[in-house]
């Protein structure tokens, strides 16, 4: 997951500014950064890995995506996000557990980052 992220065009990895320590955050270069601001959970991050000791992810969706994978079983609304203190479109994902669940989680971050890009869900961006 973490060597594919890191791939997505103008994504940089740092440490999170959000997460616990360990978490390795996706942040999208500016020039890329077109979404709206809920799209981020702070600066240009709008995911990060928690350490493998967990192997879960938070991310952020739109809200629509967000009920689709709560409704799937792949995650639920960030505790934080729960108490208001981040936008509903905050995710906890949870980490994949073999191949079949890595390629989900994999499509699930695909939509974080697009919507981090301004992406409409199911168009182009």
């Amino acid at each position: 997951m973490f060597e594919r992220a890191r791939a997505l065009p103008g994504v940089r990895v740092g440490p999170s500014g959000i997460s616990v320590p360990g978490a390795r955050a996706f942040i999208l270069d500016e020039e890329l950064a077109a979404g709206p601001p809920e799209a981020f959970m702070i600066g240009r991050e709008f995911a990060h890995l928690h350490p493998p000791y967990d192997g879960s992810l938070h991310l952020m969706l739109p809200e629509a995506t967000a009920r689709v994978v709560v409704a799937k079983g792949w995650g639920e609304l960030h505790p934080v996000a729960r108490r208001g203190w981040l936008p509903p479109t905050a995710m906890m994902v949870y980490g994949p557990r073999d191949d079949d669940e890595l390629e989900v989680v994999w499509t699930i971050l695909q939509a974080s980052y697009a919507f981090a890009r301004g992406a409409q869900p199911g168009g182009r961006g």
